[in-house]
């Protein structure tokens, strides 16, 4: 987003915003705890809107777009905030160390991607060591920032154990369930090494199990899967060809037209109305 800037290290993310408000879509990418240090934001998915100030943490759930409004404080400093990224490497590095005994294995996902988590005294104290490095000069050395998310991702798992079944979907029972993901990812721009990562999973593992549900590969089910879509829009006589086409999933519409009269017999302007 304009007026947005932000800094990476190692995983711990310093973001400020330079104007009054910024407001825009975000594609959460990987897991996310966010601490805003000063100012406000909201953000909201599909209608439900979620409110931080100052001191307020949340977690984005990874594999989600979200809206994020932010904005500065009335005193004139820029709005700010921390977060901590929990990707899959280091999720699987952190599992590893996990006794088998100690997995709430009747943990579920919860269905919102967005969870408000109060700021108790140990992620308080948590990010406050962090604040420091808004404003310097020096670089956040990786060691500490690897430990740093460590102890934010003990916090959140402290706070709910259903945490456990959203962050290490990489394993039974948690695991991803591919025909349902794919169901509700298809009509995006996804790669398939992007596909195997959002479900937990090796592009090789994806590849495997996929097998196993469909006898299709990937690639064909979200052809087949986007074209039943472009039918669907088009038979109900309400929608227009090039609204079909994007809302499916589409993009060029020379390929689309080829692929749909290949499909159905017939070119998607000849599309029977149910």
């Amino acid at each position: 987003m304009e007026g947005f800037k932000r800094i990476n290290q190692s995983g711990v993310v310093f973001s400020l915003v330079e104007k009054e408000q910024v407001r825009g879509p975000q594609h959460i990418k990987e897991h996310t705890l966010v601490y805003v240090s000063s100012g406000s934001a909201e953000v909201v998915f599909n209608n439900d809107r979620t409110v931080l100030s100052a001191g307020d943490c949340v977690f984005l759930r990874k594999d989600f777009r979200v809206v994020v409004d932010a904005w500065s404080p009335r005193d004139g400093l820029p709005f700010r905030s921390i977060a901590l990224f929990f990707c899959r490497k280091f999720l699987l590095s952190y599992f590893k160390s996990i006794s088998r005994d100690d997995l709430p294995l009747d943990a579920v996902p919860s269905e919102s991607p967005i969870l408000k988590i109060p700021a108790r005294a140990e992620l308080e104290s948590l990010f406050l060591s962090l604040t420091p490095y808004l404003d310097s000069p020096e670089s956040l050395p990786s060691e500490i920032a690897w430990m740093k998310r460590m102890e934010g991702l003990r916090c959140v798992l402290a706070e709910d154990r259903n945490f456990y079944a959203s962050l290490f979907d990489f394993t039974q029972p948690w695991k991803i369930d591919l025909l349902s993901f794919m169901e509700e990812n298809y009509m995006f721009d996804l790669s398939l090494p992007e596909l195997a990562s959002y479900t937990g999973r090796s592009l090789s593992s994806f590849k495997r199990d996929f097998k196993k549900v469909s006898e299709l590969t990937p690639e064909k089910w979200i052809l087949n899967r986007r074209l039943q879509e472009a039918r669907r829009l088009l038979s109900t006589g309400d929608c227009r060809v090039g609204e079909a086409m994007m809302e499916s999933g589409f993009k060029d519409p020379a390929f689309f037209s080829r692929a749909y009269k290949k499909q159905f017999g017939f070119s998607p302007r000849e599309t029977p109305a149910d």
